[in-house]
């Protein structure tokens, strides 16, 4: 009798694995990554009825004391230890205390490449209650002085190799009172102060902890910055809510204390400095930083420091699996990548390259209110819901129209959901659990993400600008951006911003910006049509200097079309669906068109050869 109820229950057990195998095969998946979600939520939900907030500075700290002689911290074959990341940036945050009397509510913009002192000057600063701004690297003049302004900044601590960039910019700040540090023992440069020289009287004593605390998780952490979707680059918000939770992407992902992390994008993004870098504190583990990606490199590095975990982009897949193929490739420890935007082509090429690596891609905006994680492994999905992560995070995919640049409503003035399967622009609920702190500066960079009465009176929504789609099995996948920004070599580009610059130039009447797509790149590249003033002679040698001094690399436009007129939309924006479509196929377009050609320094007619050599690979963008 025993044994018939035995193998009677072994039998339903059976029955039942098959069942959830057959029917519901990512049960267990989705139930252990819920479950992180849930211990997650009840952190910060007891942050929030305390007011004793755990940020990521008071993780390092507390790591610092548990295990002082670990490596946090290794860059070009030097090794820093927690504890002597802490130490260093306890003086950093002496100097500022004693000679700029920097505090809590102060704002600091930050202006400095990869590099170990990038952390001790944010943690120093963090250890005062101050701000960061993280400035981006490859901005210049004006969209620089932008920046900096618009996060409210009192004083911009600069990097010994940006000395050049802020050489420009350096008169108008000071106009404004803006006290100018840089990290260098000297400097020939008027008014500035040296901390490099001041670190060596500095005490290394641990700074009160009264003067780094929040009592709540909407206090600003950071400013990044992010295009977004019109004009100059905005400073988007990051509350010490969004940077614990992008903290703790690793550890939801299956990162353990024992991993070592490749750090190789810009600490100026939060994906190298939140995700990357907090994730690795969050988790105890161990930080290789690199001053630029290198794909020559890339693997080299990663054998000889046993990185477990990488970060990536899609364009830094695509890079490496450029490289030419050697022996052992598949020779290193990594098993696990981080990061967002990999075509599925390239993943699977990656993978079959390189290793059984567990692609972990993700979703989410700098500034935004929603994240989805692929915690499944699924090739080409940016994430999973279900029914319960949908209570906890709300979102919906409407129906948008693309060339009217706009969502369609029905007869009651409400916009409508997609259904599965179909593409819809990615909107996420607004509310207590999900807020949406925008950016600094002017409230209408704010309220411009912000779309009201969404389904009934009164609801707002986060609109991301992003159009994707949920399957059958509710895998979501990325399909395009909207609006007036493309991305291109893992950056925002902000149309309205390049069509400034250009249209700078004295004989240009008109410039349209827009993204084109390339096959086998990632993105968009750049490409701007043109009309010209009235009786004004083309100098496409002038274009390309405006455009290579005034803008960062990865913005200038690629390609040039020379246009009679500018088509305009009914509500007179320019019209672009069109363009974007026709590309830059010059046996297509009748219009005169043009190539950036850095050896030539100017933009050269784009001829067939050279158009059927980018499709081929052959020529570089």
């Amino acid at each position: 009798m025993l044994l018939s109820c035995l193998t009677a229950c072994a039998a339903a057990l059976l029955a039942l694995h098959l069942v959830q195998r057959l029917f519901f095969p990512y049960f267990w998946l989705d139930l252990r990554y819920l479950l992180k979600v849930v211990r997650y939520g009840l952190r910060v939900e007891f942050y929030k009825r305390t007011g004793r907030v755990g940020t990521v500075l008071d993780r390092f700290v507390a790591q610092v004391a548990r295990m002082p002689d670990k490596p946090l911290l290794i860059f070009e074959g030097q090794t820093y230890t927690y504890r002597q990341v802490d130490c260093r940036s306890n003086r950093v945050a002496r100097v500022f205390l004693s000679h700029a009397a920097l505090g809590k509510g102060d704002t600091v913009a930050l202006l400095m490449s990869n590099e170990p002192d990038f952390v001790h000057v944010w943690f120093g600063l963090a250890k005062l209650g101050c701000a960061v701004a993280f400035l981006n690297i490859n901005i210049r003049s004006r969209s620089l002085l932008h920046c900096f302004n618009s996060c409210g900044a009192t004083a911009l601590v600069v990097g010994s190799d940006m000395l050049d960039a802020l050489k420009e910019v350096l008169p108008s700040l000071q106009e404004d009172n803006i006290t100018i540090w840089v990290m260098t023992k000297g400097s020939t440069l008027p008014g500035v102060r040296c901390v490099l020289e001041l670190l060596e009287d500095s005490s290394d004593d641990p700074i009160p902890s009264h003067l780094r605390s929040v009592n709540t998780i909407k206090t600003h952490a950071l400013y990044i910055f992010t295009s977004g979707t019109t004009g100059l680059p905005k400073a988007a918000v990051i509350s010490q809510l969004q940077a614990i939770k992008a903290a703790a992407g690793l550890w939801a992902f299956g990162g353990t204390p024992d991993d070592i992390i490749y750090v190789t994008l810009p600490l100026y993004h939060s994906a190298a400095s939140l995700i990357g870098l907090g994730g690795c504190i969050q988790l105890g583990a161990t930080c290789i930083l690199k001053k630029k990606f290198s794909a020559s490199q890339f693997w080299n590095d990663c054998k000889r420091h046993d990185v477990t975990v990488i970060q990536y982009i899609g364009e830094l897949c695509r890079y490496l699996c450029k490289q030419p193929k050697k022996e052992g490739e598949k020779d290193h420890k990594v098993r696990m990548a981080v990061g967002n935007g990999v075509r599925p082509d390239v993943w699977r090429e990656f993978i079959d390259r390189f290793g059984d690596i567990k692609m972990c891609e993700l979703y989410g905006a700098t500034e935004g209110n929603i994240c989805f994680m692929n915690h499944t492994g699924k090739v080409g999905s940016v994430g999973r819901t279900n029914f319960f992560y949908k209570l906890l995070f709300p979102f919906e995919l409407i129906k948008y129209d693309i060339e009217k640049d706009e969502p369609i409503k029905n007869e009651q003035g409400r916009c409508e959901r997609v259904k599965k399967g179909e593409t819809g622009l990615l909107l996420s609920e607004v509310n207590s659990k999900n807020p949406f702190f925008g950016y600094a500066g002017s409230k209408i960079h704010t309220e411009k993400k912000l779309l009201c009465d969404v389904f009934r009176k009164g609801d707002r929504y986060f609109n991301t600008g992003d159009l994707m789609f949920q399957d059958e099995d509710n895998f979501l996948y990325f399909r395009d951006r909207i609006g007036d920004t493309f991305r291109w070599k893992g950056e925002n580009v902000a149309t309205t911003e390049v069509s400034d610059i250009i249209g700078m130039v004295d004989f240009i009447q008109e410039a349209n910006v827009y993204g084109v797509s390339v096959p086998g790149n990632e993105g968009k590249v750049g490409m701007a049509s043109i009309v010209l003033k009235p009786n004004q002679s083309l100098h496409l040698k002038r274009i390309y200097e405006q455009a290579v001094t005034y803008l960062p690399g990865y913005a200038c436009p690629r390609f040039l079309r020379i246009q009679d007129t500018m088509e305009i939309t009914g509500t007179f924006k320019q019209q672009k669906f069109r363009l974007v479509q026709e590309g830059f196929d010059p046996s297509v377009i009748v219009d005169p068109l043009f190539f950036l050609d850095n050896s030539e320094k100017s933009y050269i007619a784009m001829t067939k050869d050279i158009y059927d050599g980018i499709l081929a690979g052959h020529i570089r963008l």
